[in-house]
């Protein structure tokens, strides 16, 4: 008798609790294969160290890896709410191209219409991103930021080749800065659209599942 070999799975991480519930309370029915989400802790060093234990496992070594989480735009005109998918994550250490972007804002936009969806470096950080340091980052060609993303792939590839991505909310902007993100309005949304975007993971990782032509 013949057995189905088993697809390689999707690791889904984020860093913090309130990302970790949004994902956990979102809609899940449409997974195709094995899907792991993991809550790495904040910051590059604890996201790297998660990730390259986790995909240390024998059931995880050819898992595809997605970071996504809130993030800070760099861009003006950003606002809370609005969706970053990265054509690669950038930190001091390296540049990791992101596979499937075009795939991953179709499936947004189709997903949330209404929402602006941007495309372009997301980089990384060691803190939270504040006022002149915003100027800075966008000065060199990234439209956002946030601590964990680039660290998150960084220790991926370099565990193996897979395909990664990257999709962020902004729950911070140049006009639109936050203290906490739990106590005010932009937060709200930001946590509403990243419990909404599974759909469009879980397509993403189904297209990786397809045979090559």
């Amino acid at each position: 008798m013949s057995h189905q070999p088993v697809p390689a799975p999707l690791l889904i991480a984020c860093a913090l609790g309130i990302e970790h519930l949004a994902l956990r309370t979102g809609d899940r029915s449409g997974a195709d294969g094995p899907v792991v989400f993991v809550r790495t802790g904040m910051g590059p060093r604890a996201a790297e160290r998660c990730v390259t234990g986790q995909l240390a496992a024998p059931a995880h070594t050819d898992a595809a890896v997605l970071a996504t989480g809130f993030c800070a735009g760099l861009a003006p005109g950003m606002h809370p709410g609005d969706l970053v998918v990265a054509e690669e994550t950038r930190d001091p250490r390296g540049t990791v191209p992101c596979v499937g972007t075009e795939l991953l804002v179709k499936e947004l936009v189709r997903l949330l219409p209404g929402r602006t969806v941007h495309t372009g470096p997301l980089t990384g950080s060691d803190h939270v991103v504040r006022g002149h340091e915003r100027s800075a980052l966008l000065a060199t060609g990234a439209i956002a930021v946030d601590m964990e993303s680039a660290a998150t792939l960084l220790g991926a590839v370099r565990t193996g080749p897979r395909p990664v991505a990257a999709v962020r909310v902004v729950v911070d902007a140049p006009e639109h800065e936050l203290v906490r993100i739990g106590t005010v309005r932009g937060g709200i949304s930001a946590f509403r659209v990243l419990r909404s975007i599974l759909p469009a993971l879980f397509e993403w990782h189904r297209s990786l599942l397809l045979p090559r032509r």
